[in-house]
């Protein structure tokens, strides 16, 4: 039975893990099995829109992956660049607004316009988001935040006695969005792998072996009636 609306997390975000281990099990390139986990994008999204989920946030490509081959990289490049394309206009029809966390400045350029392009055709859109984390890297968006808060507190727009942690929180990536109540991740690791490290702090966790091209519609109703039976304490003792 699906979750009552009260007990739908407001925002979910999720390690895509396992691609590659999905594409070696089938014998096939490894890009393959990233084409594969761009349609369980789709549905995840698509689930998330059809129960009022409002943001989903995907850890598309972290800091650490450009240490993967060339080839590789320039693949995944390839199909943001495609994902982007084709799946504009159902933003658009469904009214999704496309935002990106990370050090956007070291992709490519031309991928860099189209993020810019599609984030900017999307931004009037408020109900439902859509962001994903590339090159990203949770201690990365730590770094940055004090790097700006120290230029502010350097030019005295800032008195640094007065540092709380809703203005540590201002100075990140997307401090309008609100934190992870879920988190999930894929393929059986147990890890945060350097994600959301500050947002993620009271989200509930949810692990599954399944790998990511194969988590689909079911299996992100599993996961959510998981979080529907949790009771989220926040530190107090009920």
């Amino acid at each position: 039975m699906p979750p009552e609306t009260a007990q739908l997390p407001r925002h979910v975000a999720i390690i895509m893990d396992g691609n590659g281990r999905w594409a070696a099990r089938h014998g096939w390139p490894r890009l393959r099995g990233h084409e594969e986990g761009a349609e369980s994008v789709i549905a995840v999204l698509r689930a998330c829109r059809e129960r009022g989920i409002r943001y989903l946030t995907l850890y598309a490509f972290s800091a650490e992956n450009w240490r993967r081959p060339r080839l590789e990289i320039a693949g995944l490049m390839d199909l943001l660049r495609r994902f982007l394309r084709d799946r504009e206009a159902e933003l658009h029809e469904k009214r999704i607004r496309l935002r990106v966390i990370g050090r956007l400045q070291y992709l490519p350029r031309d991928v860099q316009r189209e993020l810019r392009r599609v984030m900017d055709e999307t931004k009037s859109y408020r109900e439902y988001h859509l962001i994903l984390a590339l090159s990203y890297g949770g201690r990365a968006e730590i770094t940055d935040a004090a790097r700006t808060l120290a230029q502010e507190a350097r030019e005295g727009r800032l008195d640094p006695a007065r540092i709380t942690e809703r203005t540590f929180a201002r100075a990140l990536y997307a401090p309008d969005v609100p934190d992870p109540d879920l988190l999930i991740r894929t393929s059986g690791e147990i890890r945060l792998s350097n994600f959301l490290l500050w947002q993620l702090s009271y989200a509930e966790l949810y692990f599954t072996p399944t790998l990511w091209p194969d988590f689909r519609e079911a299996e992100f109703q599993r996961a959510l009636e998981e979080y529907a039976h949790r009771h989220r304490r926040y530190g107090a003792l009920s």
